[in-house]
C-alpha cells in the first residue's frame, strides 16, 4: 500500500471514532525504521483502545499489515506499528507529559481533506438576496 494512502486510512480511522489533535510527521529524512509518525488523542482509556482497534481494522480491510500493538492493556498510550507508519494514541495528559511533537519535531504533513460525497438529487440552497437600504419599503410620515 502507498504511504500516502496508508496515512490517509489511519487519519480517517482516527476521525471516525472522534480522535482529536491528529498530527502526521514525515520522518523519512531521520534515521528511523519508519517514514511517518501519527499522533492522536482520545479522551478516555476506552476511546484510546477503540481508536487503536479501528486503525487496525481499517488497515487490514485495505490490505495492510499490522506488525504489532503495544499498551492496549493499560490504554493510556497505545502504539500501533504498521511498518512504515507508527501511530501513537494517547490521553491528552500523557501526550503533554511525553511531548512527542518535540521529539519528532519538524513540520507536520499537510493532509488533503477528501471532498464530501454529493448525494444524488440534492440541490444547493438558493442564495438569499441581501436587503440593503434601497430594497426596504419607505415608512409613511
Amino acid at each position: 500500500m502507498d504511504i500516502r494512502k496508508k496515512q490517509r486510512v489511519v487519519v480517517e480511522a482516527l476521525e471516525d471514532i472522534k480522535g482529536h489533535d491528529i498530527l502526521v510527521y514525515n520522518t523519512a529524512r531521520m534515521p528511523s525504521m519508519f517514514e511517518r509518525v501519527v499522533i492522536a488523542s482520545g479522551d478516555s482509556t476506552r476511546q484510546v483502545k477503540a481508536l487503536a482497534d479501528n486503525v487496525q481494522e481499517k488497515l487490514r480491510e485495505n490490505g495492510a499489515r499490522v506488525y504489532g500493538v503495544e499498551g492496549e492493556a493499560n490504554g493510556e498510550w497505545v502504539l500501533v506499528d504498521l511498518g512504515d507508519v507508527v501511530v501513537h494514541i494517547m490521553h491528552p495528559t500523557v501526550r503533554d507529559f511525553y511531548n512527542l511533537e518535540e521529539v519528532w519535531g519538524g513540520k507536520p504533513v499537510n493532509l488533503k481533506r477528501a471532498a464530501p460525497a454529493k448525494k444524488p438529487g440534492t440541490k444547493k440552497p438558493a442564495k438569499k438576496r441581501a436587503r440593503g437600504k434601497a430594497s426596504r419599503p419607505r415608512r409613511k410620515r
